[in-house]
């Protein structure tokens, strides 16, 4: 068995929710990390890292030509997570959105290409798909963006693919929602939003409740660039996978968090206009990949309750540092 490769991998959105627990990850693993990022949510992220030779942050925007190549010298692999997140956040400013989503993606690759990159890992969206019928939504099923958010992440799929090149291998995550504790923490993602109100409200409010929501524990959607970057080339090139674990109804995320936060929860069910509900199959990640999931939503419920009690996440139900929409709004990102 030949010795593990080591790559020097910049990590656009490095400073991320889930950046930030990937970026230790991968230096523990052996690998040498740039992180380019706006350090919107400060500038300490990796304070425990500081002074380690293995990472390298350069702050400043995607959009930046020369802050790219200098952010790719030296790198082999891209994992690229940068953007602006999910539908909400998209729609507070389609413009900004667009331009970094999508106006700056192709540039980014063909720089990736110029500087000598070998191996680019792109993270879609399992919202790419719309809406659909079909039990388990799986990657040959035809792509039905429903937003600009996600029409963009299939734009970047395709031309992704496009760009693919002898020594340039190519692949695509469709992550589901991920959730979890993290250095620099989301709480506006579901199962997240459930826990933080749960904890220190004592009340959830689901709205609707039958929708189904595939969510991935960060742990694990960590794991899987990871997992990625050890494959040999013929195994990941040009290949695209769904990155889930449990598909649970809004029902039961809040019967799980309401089992671990405890207490006299009360959960009010309110209706709602939005039918979305996703299935989404992983099966493809699994068996073609052989990477399994191994934590649970209830682990990840568990974890934030545990930073709760530790103090590490402070003020969490107002702090903006927590809300991708109210930080976005308080910076005035352009």
């Amino acid at each position: 068995m030949s010795a593990k490769k080591i790559w020097s991998v910049l990590v656009t959105g490095g400073a991320g929710y889930v950046g930030s627990r990937l970026v230790p990850k991968l230096i523990e693993a052996g690998h040498k990390v740039t992180v380019l990022d706006l350090y919107m949510y400060g500038d300490d992220i990796f304070a425990q890292l500081k002074g380690n030779p293995a990472l390298r942050e350069v702050k400043g925007d995607l959009r930046d030509p020369k802050l790219v190549a200098d952010a790719l010298t030296g790198c082999d692999a891209v994992i690229h997570l940068a953007c602006i997140s999910n539908d909400p956040s998209y729609d507070l400013d389609p413009h900004l959105g667009k331009s970094i989503n999508y106006e700056a993606f192709r540039p980014l690759v063909q720089a990736s290409k110029k500087a000598g990159v070998k191996r680019f890992v792109y993270a879609s969206s399992s919202s790419v798909y719309g809406i659909k019928d079909d039990p388990e939504v799986t990657e040959d099923l035809p792509l039905e963006p429903l937003t600009d958010y996600s029409k963009f992440k299939a734009l970047c799929e395709h031309e992704l693919m496009e760009e693919r090149a002898p020594g340039f291998v190519a692949c695509v995550v469709r992550p589901a929602t991920v959730c979890g504790y993290a250095p620099r923490q989301r709480l506006d993602v579901v199962v997240n939003i459930l826990t933080n109100l749960a904890y220190h409200t004592g009340r959830i409010k689901v709205f609707g409740g039958a929708q189904k929501r595939p969510n991935i524990h960060i742990e694990d959607m960590c794991d899987l660039y990871l997992f990625i970057l050890d494959q040999v080339d013929e195994k990941i090139d040009g290949k695209i996978w769904n990155a889930g674990f449990e598909n649970h109804t809004l029902f039961d995320l809040a019967d799980i968090v309401k089992k671990v936060v405890g207490g006299d929860l009360a959960v009010d069910v309110l209706p709602t206009n939005d039918p979305r509900s996703y299935h989404v199959s992983s099966e493809k990640m699994r068996k073609e990949l052989g990477f399994v999931p191994s934590h649970t939503i209830e682990d990840a419920v568990r974890d934030l309750v545990v930073a709760f009690k530790a103090g590490k996440l402070p003020d969490s139900l107002e702090d903006p540092r927590y809300f991708n929409i109210k930080m976005m709004q308080k910076i005035k990102l352009s």
